[in-house]
């Protein structure tokens, strides 16, 4: 079949943000090398240092193998017709476009699972292994795939479906109702997460009463964040990184800590890193995430609906019989430069946002306790302490380390 010119600009961009992101990542593994920051002297030596920094170049080695498969997989996928067949075959057992969009998207991502399970393994049960954080087994590893599959299929299968019974019975405004009907599912998610979604995969039980608990609550109470539920969820079962975060509104919010967070921090530095969460929820920063997420997703599902009946955007990607399904890929892949774009922005803001949790933390509670934990909480993740600039602009929704430290001793 003829190629379009949309096929080779989809082509056009797929390489050009391949090679885009490998430059910064090349960028940023050129600084592997950089001395350790001044600041960060008391708690990481020498050693540990060359450590973080080879667990990163680790996963540069990694990454570079792992997204020139993935690229060279989509473009053979594209050049020799992978749509096309996959199309045909839905078609051969039904007509009916909402089954057959099911089974579109189905076996697309079933191959993709497939394919990207050896490399999901080799990180978990080799990279990670090797720097001591892998706490997972192989039945969990398993488990956490196959649930997570069901997942994709009852949510994304259901939010598809909705999307395509608005199309054909609204025509050119589905986009109005598919945005509402999107709108009410990340209510619901940010409400539901932590004790719908989260039990699934983790055990969460509520902190035992106790000095801790006394302190949460305390601060909680001084600085006017009515809290209820404080969970403890059992991070330790896949790895031996510490988190904390915040989730939920009204009733339904919930601080949940991991419990490896508990085992590494002291007392003081807990509330501190809680500190920095009440910090988001006050300064509204859950409500701005959401309400630009919600904009977002307005103008994206906007935009799709102009092109959507445009049979070019299914030969784009070289599917000969125009399709909602069709055209929904090949929009996705023509959109992506606009995604990465409203990605840069919302991740300046992000960071913005975290120097703003960061300030209401030392003015609350205190900042020695909070820069401590970030030390901590780094060096027992190996994170990069030295990112280049330009990657950090791209990809990083957290300011790099040293900036945080910097402002909370400003």
């Amino acid at each position: 079949m003829e190629k379009n010119v949309l096929f080779y600009i989809i082509l056009i961009i797929l390489v050009v943000q391949y090679l885009v992101h490998q430059y910064l990542e090349y960028l940023n593994a050129k600084r592997f090398k950089s001395t350790l920051p001044p600041e960060l002297a008391d708690v990481f030596d020498e050693d540990e240092y060359q450590k973080s920094q080879q667990y990163k170049r680790t996963n540069y080695k990694f990454g570079v193998i792992s997204d020139g498969f993935s690229l060279v997989l989509t473009i053979c996928f594209l050049v020799f017709g992978g749509f096309e067949w996959v199309d045909h075959f839905t078609r051969s057992i039904t007509e009916d476009s909402i089954p057959m969009a099911l089974m579109f998207f189905g076996i697309i991502m079933l191959g993709s699972a497939i394919l990207g399970l050896p490399f999901s393994y080799y990180r978990t049960f080799v990279i990670e292994e090797e720097y001591g954080f892998n706490k997972t087994t192989k039945s969990t590893f398993l488990s956490d795939k196959i649930k997570g599959g069901i997942l994709t299929i009852i949510l994304g299968g259901g939010i598809l479906m909705l999307f395509m019974l608005f199309y054909k019975s609204t025509g050119p405004n589905f986009w109005i109702y598919a945005w509402i009907a999107v709108g009410i599912f990340i209510l619901f998610i940010n409400l539901f997460y932590s004790r719908l979604i989260v039990p699934l995969f983790n055990k969460q039980t509520p902190l035992e009463d106790g000095s801790l608990k006394s302190s949460i609550e305390n601060y909680a109470k001084k600085v006017g964040f009515e809290l209820q539920n404080i969970f403890v969820i059992d991070g330790s079962k896949r790895s031996t990184k510490a988190n904390a975060y915040f989730s939920g509104f009204g009733k339904e919010k919930r601080i949940t800590l991991f419990d490896t967070l508990i085992n590494d921090l002291s007392e003081d530095e807990i509330v501190a890193v809680l500190a920095h969460e009440v910090g988001h929820y006050k300064r509204k920063h859950i409500i701005v995430n959401l309400v630009v997420s919600l904009l977002t997703t307005g103008l994206t599902l906007f935009i799709l609906s102009l092109f959507i009946n445009h049979p070019e955007i299914s030969l784009a990607i070289g599917v000969s019989t125009p399709s909602f399904h069709a055209a929904l890929v090949g929009f996705a892949l023509l959109y992506s430069p606009i995604s990465e774009l409203t990605g840069l922005i919302m991740n300046y803001i992000s960071r913005k946002f975290e120097f703003q949790a960061d300030d209401f933390a030392k003015n609350t509670f205190a900042a020695p306790p909070l820069v401590s934990s970030l030390k901590k909480l780094s060096k027992k993740s190996l994170s990069n302490l030295t990112p280049h600039p330009a990657y950090v602009f791209v990809h990083y929704s957290h300011p790099p380390l040293v900036e945080r430290i910097r402002n909370l001793k400003a």
